[in-house]
């Protein structure tokens, strides 16, 4: 099979081609990163909703409640990537990266507006709840769809490179998130936090929404539909009756590399403040530190990806996980400054298999299905083990009383990943991906 029956769009490595794959790449980058600085504030958040929002006598409860909000928004990621994957393979990838943007940018504003229970009873929970679920669809359609812009817009053998810049925004996201959380938790009393502080986080969310939607117009289209494809093509049955072995093989890396990186991305900031007790302040800027340094390395992921091979640089990093993972959460209670460190070293384990899975999975997948073939698997392998990790996490060492409980989730997490790889690997990716 090579890159062209694939539905890779040619290219001759041209300097047109670097220029445009340059353009998607930042545009589809910058994209995901407002999209999951937005996703990802209430999970930094839910120390302070969780009292306001589901007050309990046990502050356990409380954030078990928040947390459970957290994953309710995973629930309806499939459906946005249905949608937004039907609009992107049949209409164009640009309109459905468009209206995801608005969609989070919308319901992020929305979240920094919510009355409290206090003010208005039961129903600012119900509205949490709701504006949780419009996040959690406009999410369903955003790294499917960059993901696949940017790999048809990359040449053939520098797809890693660009493609690199989805988890580079994704991760990005989080840490910007976490370094906003922080700012903001620092410059103001506990009071004026659980009073106002919370939300403006949330509200930066709309010109930032607005800075990205100008960035998405000035790139170009990657799949031009023609009228027969339009009348005729129905992406989501194409994929269950024509692709089902790469649709399994899609969810079982989305389960692995985000459970994964769920645990780092949103839980070890609750665990570091919760469960071994530092405070909440630094646990934030140690969070912005171990996820930037792991955003920032995505670029260099993404040349070694180029240089060894996908399934090769995404085995590295599940072993990784297997085998580090457990000593590094057994030494973040002697330091934070121990921590952080194996905090890091945690996250990059994160970049081998992140890069890996972005730059992978379009290539699994037919043209005229790919959009929403890449955001079903992706967002069911979140369901199964992304939205619900922190979740877990927590449950996980409350049912035990180990803290480091969390590891062997991350542990199982990463062996069904590799599996998974190996199965990849020999359909011999990484050849065609050179072709």
């Amino acid at each position: 099979m090579t890159a062209q029956s694939m539905g890779v769009r040619p290219s001759d490595g041209t300097d047109r081609d670097h220029r445009r794959a340059r353009r998607a790449a930042l545009a589809g980058g910058v994209g995901t990163l407002i999209e999951y600085y937005d996703f990802s504030l209430y999970g930094y958040m839910a120390v302070v909703i969780a009292p306001l929002f589901f007050p309990s006598e046990d502050p356990v409860t409380s954030l078990l409640s928040a947390l459970a909000v957290f994953g309710t928004a995973y629930l309806v990621r499939p459906l946005g990537g249905i949608v937004f994957g039907h609009i992107g393979d049949r209409f164009g990838r640009k309109k459905a990266l468009m209206a995801t943007l608005v969609c989070m940018g919308i319901g992020s504003t929305l979240m920094g507006l919510l009355p409290t229970p206090a003010q208005i009873g039961i129903w600012a929970t119900v509205l949490l709840v709701v504006v949780r679920l419009l996040q959690g669809f406009s999410a369903g359609g955003e790294v499917g769809g960059s993901a696949t812009f940017i790999s048809e817009s990359a040449p053939p053998n520098r797809k890693a490179t660009y493609g690199a810049f989805t988890p580079l925004g994704s991760t990005g996201g989080f840490a910007l998130a976490a370094a906003v959380a922080g700012v903001v938790t620092a410059l103001t009393t506990d009071a004026q936090m659980e009073t106002w502080g919370w939300r403006v986080p949330f509200l930066l969310a709309l010109p930032l929404t607005l800075f990205c939607l100008w960035a998405r117009t000035r790139v170009s289209e990657t799949h031009d539909v023609t009228k027969k494809e339009e009348a005729s093509h129905s992406p989501v049955g194409f994929v269950f009756r024509k692709q089902p072995r790469a649709l399994l093989q899609a969810t079982a890396i989305s389960a692995a590399v985000n459970g994964t990186a769920y645990i780092g991305l949103t839980y070890m900031s609750i665990h570091l403040s919760k469960q071994l007790g530092y405070d909440a302040s630094p646990v934030l800027w140690v969070a912005t530190i171990a996820i930037g340094i792991a955003a920032l390395a995505m670029p260099l992921g993404g040349l070694l990806g180029d240089k060894i091979g996908l399934t090769r640089m995404m085995a590295l990093g599940f072993v990784g996980f297997i085998v580090l993972t457990y000593p590094m959460m057994g030494i973040m209670e002697t330091s934070l400054f121990v921590a952080a460190i194996g905090f890091v070293v945690i996250m990059m384990n994160s970049v081998a298999t992140q890069v890996g899975a972005y730059t992978l999975l379009p290539q699994l997948f037919d043209r005229t299905s790919r959009y929403t073939g890449v955001a079903m698997g992706w967002n069911l392998g979140v369901i199964i083990a992304g939205g619900t990790a922190p979740f877990f996490a927590v449950w996980l060492v409350e049912r035990t009383g180990n803290n480091l409980a969390p590891s062997f989730f991350v542990i199982a997490l990463a062996l069904v990943g590799l599996i998974a790889v190996l199965t990849i690997r020999n359909r011999h990716i990484g050849a065609e991906e050179q072709s």
